[in-house]
């Protein structure tokens, strides 16, 4: 079984592969501070309750792919690899790794690893012209062109910053639950603040894709427009422009990677 491993800046997202098919899943929070041993020691408690695995750290599992926003993070990943894994080919996204995405950017190197994975997900199961919309620590819009490569793309902030920075720049508000109000219209603080919340970000993801879309393709109704990211559901209903919801993109686009690249080894 292929493990995939993908490191956010607010939570980590772990999926198990049993061929092209997702058999497992997990979401950690993301803590820099944790050391190899202590990745390690997390990873034997996951698996070791997959009825597929065996009992010993590593039993089953005969590939590894990582991708991560957080230096350090990815620093210990790599020395569990080695430790842990030794014998158990791993491909940890940065440069030089083969994506098969053309990176069109000023500077390929500022691009997210996970940005870039999404793109490779996205041409595999969707095709070009695509817009990838993850809903993660940040909300990020990422442009695919009908080639195929990776056009460059839109960074604003993420549902939970917002909610933090209101809760904190409010002196009346709070920190609230996320989650879908009555009605757009609150009837209480909370309300009106979900409502703000949840049809803002709505607004913005249809405002923003209409604009990348004219860009992106002569015929805007040719591009593809895929939601991420485990925010995601809570804006699917209510923005028009999302025509996917791919849960696992990120997984997904992490296992192609480890299979473009694994017999380079």
């Amino acid at each position: 079984m292929l493990l995939t491993i993908d490191v956010g800046n607010t939570h980590t997202v772990l999926g198990l592969f049993d061929g092209e098919e997702i058999v497992e899943h997990w979401r950690i929070s993301t803590d820099a501070r944790r050391t190899a041993d202590e990745l390690a020691v997390l990873l034997q408690g996951l698996m070791g309750m997959h009825p597929l695995l065996g009992d010993e750290l590593g039993d089953g599992i005969e590939g590894i792919a990582i991708c991560s926003t957080v230096p350090s993070v990815l620093h210990e990943l790599r020395e569990v690899t080695r430790r842990y894994y030794g014998d158990v080919p791993a491909v940890l996204v940065e440069p030089g790794i083969k994506t098969g995405v053309p990176i069109l950017m000023d500077n390929p190197k500022e691009v997210g690893a996970d940005r870039i994975i999404n793109a490779v997900a996205a041409v595999d199961l969707y095709g070009g012209p695509a817009i990838v919309v993850d809903f993660g620590t940040a909300t990020t819009f990422d442009a695919v062109s009908a080639r195929g490569e990776y056009a460059g793309g839109v960074i604003a902030p993420g549902i939970e910053i917002s909610v933090e920075a209101l809760g904190v720049k409010g002196a009346q508000l709070r920190k609230i639950e996320l989650a879908r109000p009555r009605s757009v219209i609150g009837k209480n603080t909370v309300e009106a603040m979900q409502s703000g919340i949840v049809y803002g970000f709505a607004g913005q993801v249809d405002g923003v894709v209409r604009r990348m879309k004219v860009e992106l393709a002569d015929d805007p109704d040719e591009v593809t427009v895929i939601a991420t990211g485990g925010l995601a559901p809570m804006v699917l209903g209510e923005a028009s422009a999302i025509d996917e919801h791919e849960p696992w993109l990120t997984l997904i686009g992490l296992r192609l990677v480890y299979e473009r690249n694994v017999s380079r080894m």
